[in-house]
């Protein structure tokens, strides 16, 4: 810890509180310090769940939000963190960038005595977390896989962009749609490359795909909406009719899915997922519960017959 603080001084990497929180019901309970980490708040998925921890802060009372974003780079989150345990705060919710690339630092902060919740994203290889608040990818790439069924009884070439390497959620979410299809061979993978999550990418990755393809896929699956928003775009510019599937239920989508663009998404719940590790990180703090170790919500598809199942529905445009 001392070459940690050393490090920590000289960089002077403390992040600043983002918010005081504290509800005059709850002026009797321990205040309480807690950092969040978001991997990149670029992407409107981490926004949401960042702001749901902030409402849920102020809902619960007496807590102030450290309030960081990983931009993208496992550096900076491992900053955020060891900054965070220097500062000395009660706690810490975190989606890491990167499941393993992120164990020091989350390793550090729990031989530090820091309680850690992972969130949405898992971290590998670190004993003493407290606990894991995320949603069964590995069930919601199932969804995704159930849904090719449905739509294609007969079989399906498939285009699939996967999401970041080493991020949980992308292991887990390709490992649930190959759970599903894999157990026939009238499903056909015709192309699998990861576009980082990133709509962009997504959109140039798919051009490149469907420039090498002799016929067009039936169906392209995508680890993200915003990676299925880049496909769908590149489809209509193309003149093609096919089914594209997403991931997050962002409003975006949503509305995509409302007005014929999409087919479909996988909605987990973001905003759930932080209430319920923040809730989980104070209730053993102030005390002293001790949480289980996986908490998980059950992600379900969602198409243009179930929209309103969806969390964020109300935000559609």
């Amino acid at each position: 810890m001392k070459f940690l603080l050393e490090k920590l001084l000289i960089a002077g990497a403390v992040a600043a509180p983002l918010v005081g929180l504290v509800g005059p019901a709850h002026a009797q309970a321990k205040d309480l310090t807690i950092a969040t980490s978001m991997p990149a708040l670029e992407f409107p998925f981490f926004v949401h769940m960042q702001d749901a921890l902030t409402a849920k802060a102020k809902d619960i009372g007496g807590i102030t939000l450290n309030a960081t974003d990983g931009q993208n780079k496992t550096t900076k989150q491992t900053g955020d963190v060891e900054a965070a345990v220097i500062k000395g705060v009660d706690g810490i919710i975190i989606s890491p960038l990167d499941a393993v690339a992120m164990a020091p630092a989350l390793g550090q902060a729990v031989e530090a005595g820091v309680p850690v919740v992972t969130i949405d994203r898992r971290v590998e290889g670190v004993d003493g977390i407290l606990a894991h608040v995320g949603a069964d990818n590995v069930v919601g790439g199932e969804a995704q896989g159930h849904l090719i069924e449905e739509l294609f009884p007969d079989g399906a070439r498939i285009v699939n962009l996967q999401g970041q390497p080493g991020a949980s959620p992308a292991i887990d979410r390709n490992k649930g749609l190959h759970n599903v299809l894999d157990k026939s061979d009238k499903y056909k993978f015709v192309a699998e490359q990861t576009a980082n999550f990133a709509r962009a990418e997504a959109a140039s990755v798919t051009e490149a795909i469907l420039g090498g393809l002799d016929s067009p896929p039936d169906v392209i699956v995508a680890a993200n909406d915003d990676m299925a928003l880049g496909a769908l775009q590149v489809a209509q510019e193309r003149g093609l009719d096919v089914p594209i599937l997403g991931f997050d239920a962002l409003p975006e989508a949503l509305a995509s899915i409302r007005d014929g663009g999409l087919k479909a998404t996988v909605e987990q719940f973001p905003g759930g997922q932080s209430e319920k590790a923040l809730q989980t990180l104070v209730d053993y703090l102030r005390d002293g519960k001790q949480p289980e170790k996986l908490i998980l919500l059950q992600p379900i598809a969602i198409t243009k017959d179930n929209l309103d199942k969806s969390e964020r529905l109300s935000e559609i445009k």
